[in-house]
């Protein structure tokens, strides 16, 4: 069977066919841009019809590159960026920019809601965070978090919050721009932390919405990740170059499907991901939450299983940082001997070219160390004022040991986040390396030194969320267990083993990348937060 996946990321989609049958097989995809709008009152915005565009060309661009018809399309489904905030009309039309994840505009509803209380911990009120914790082990703890940016648009813009219907998260939007149906999922319901995860009393909280300030009428109705949503219309198939009633499926966020796509499907299994930004997670029958450690269980596709999930916002987009600014000179170098035409490829092969450059430093990046909080940090500290650092140059010291620094960097970071996972949950002795950044043996390699685990990666790892999520689409049509045929049909492709030889430099930089934080954290505060 074909199915279509949207990977709906940060910054770009990658519109996928997949071939599902005694294997999956990635048939072709197509990619296209679209931007993030970023104010200096901490705003980052997006455009529904940039998304929507970039849709639509991807789709079409499939079948000119495959033999494959649009009448052969047996569903479709997103795997999208999360804690997104859409707010829209009966029609399901946007009714204004979309707020991306990255978006912190409500800084203050966040701080006159949680700072409030005679008790708190970590600057928030005990007692508002205890009721949330009871209800879905998490707490809006953030000023990132959905619920200030719906906040911010009732305090700051009332006219819109007056003619505001619903509120959506990102693939939910789309969804209802496919099939005519406004609904959530249950993931990116919780995603907005007033959603109730105790069995028999899942869906949103009556309670939690009115300490919060959350008008219920605006929360969707609420369907499972692998449920069907309905028939593509037929304005949605004529935009995309595709036949009218294509089951749609409700998909969800990112997160929610890259244990799918990685194989970890058992609980225990853990697994890594580089793409913009980064995380550890580990697939549980159970939630739990680690409030110091800012890390919880989120829902995953199927019912009753959970993601124990820590997050680190810039992964990857430091190494983009890197492409664009500290290795100018050798991307131009390198751009005008290529004659790939193909951005992506372009890209994925600069990648390699740097990859490559900084496997002649060596580890340690020559005393150089990088930290990859480039727009503040989430686990295991949260601190939205943290910021970026190279720690240590010397005048010996060049541009390539501060590019194996910043690899290095997110790796360690990773580390941390595993230990952290680890004091909570037990997590697998062999971890699953899936995302962009796992397309590099060099940073395989590099992981499994820093962590000390035994770093594996799968096929099709840069699109391992859509893979997942084609799983999920087969599954619903065939009326299996997802889980099974996610564990019949993904595979390790290569097995990377932790370099004795370089335990004992690893261990010096990480015990001094760990004290970084806590030695700035006055400084940054200072800086970025007046």
């Amino acid at each position: 069977m074909y199915a279509i996946i949207y990977d709906f990321g940060t910054s770009s989609v990658k519109t996928c066919l997949f071939n599902i049958d005694s294997e999956i097989t990635l048939v072709t995809s197509s990619t296209a841009a679209y931007g993030i709008y970023t104010s200096k009152n901490g705003g980052a915005e997006q455009d529904t019809e940039e998304w929507w565009e970039a849709i639509c060309s991807t789709t079409k661009a499939l079948f000119g590159k495959s033999d494959v018809t649009p009448d052969k399309i047996e569903g479709m489904a997103f795997c999208s960026q999360m804690q997104g905030t859409v707010l829209v009309d009966e029609k399901g039309n946007a009714l204004r920019p979309p707020m991306n994840y990255l978006d912190q505009k409500g800084v203050n509803e966040y701080k006159e809601c949680m700072g409030s209380g005679i008790i708190k911990v970590s600057g928030c009120s005990l007692y508002k965070l205890v009721r949330n914790l009871i209800v879905n082990y998490a707490g809006s703890v953030s000023a990132k978090d959905p619920v200030w940016k719906y906040k911010w648009v009732e305090n700051n813009e009332p006219d819109i919050f007056r003619k505001t219907y619903k509120w959506l998260d990102v693939g939910d939007y789309l969804v209802a721009r496919c099939t005519g149906r406004i609904i959530r999922t249950a993931d990116t319901a919780f995603a907005t932390f007033l959603y109730d995860t105790r069995k028999g009393k899942e869906g949103w909280n009556k309670g939690l919405l009115k300490m919060y300030g959350v008008h219920p009428e605006h929360m969707p109705d609420i369907i499972e990740c692998t449920d069907p949503v309905g028939g593509l219309t037929e304005k949605a198939a004529n935009d995309l170059g595709l036949v009218r009633g294509i089951p749609v499926f409700g998909g969800g966020g990112d997160t929610t499907f890259v244990n799918i796509g990685a194989g970890c499907t058992r609980p225990g299994d853990t697994h890594i991901y580089v793409g913009t930004s980064g995380w550890v997670s580990t697939f549980m029958d159970h939630q739990t939450v680690d409030i110091d450690a800012m890390i919880t269980g989120v829902l995953s596709a199927i019912h009753g299983y959970f993601n124990y999930y820590a997050e680190l916002e810039t992964a990857g987009k430091c190494f983009e940082w890197v492409m664009e600014h500290l290795a100018l000179d050798e991307i131009g170098v390198y751009l005008g001997k290529t004659k790939i035409t193909d951005v992506e490829s372009k890209y994925l092969s600069l990648y390699d070219y740097l990859s490559e450059e900084v496997s002649k430093v060596p580890p340690g990046a020559n005393g150089v160390i990088f930290t990859p909080w480039l727009h503040g940090n989430r686990c295991p500290f949260e601190d939205s004022g943290a910021g970026g650092m190279f720690f240590n140059i010397r005048i010996e010291n060049g541009k390539k040991d501060m590019i194996r620094a910043v690899l290095e960097g997110i790796c360690y970071h990773l580390r941390w986040l595993l230990e952290c996972s680890a004091k909570k949950v037990k997590t697998s002795d062999k971890i699953r390396f899936v995302g962009g950044g796992a397309l590099s043996s060099i940073t395989c390699q590099m992981l499994a030194d820093i962590t000390g685990r035994t770093i594996e990666t799968v096929d099709n790892s840069q699109q391992v969320g859509a893979v997942g999520t084609a799983l999920v689409v087969a599954a619903g049509i065939r009326g299996t267990d997802v889980l099974e045929l996610s564990r019949q049909l993904v595979k390790a492709n290569h097995t990377y083993t932790p370099d004795p030889l370089n335990r004992e430099v690893y261990e010096r930089n990480y015990k001094v990348f760990k004290r970084l934080y806590k030695s700035n954290a006055s400084n940054f505060r200072e800086i970025n937060n007046g």
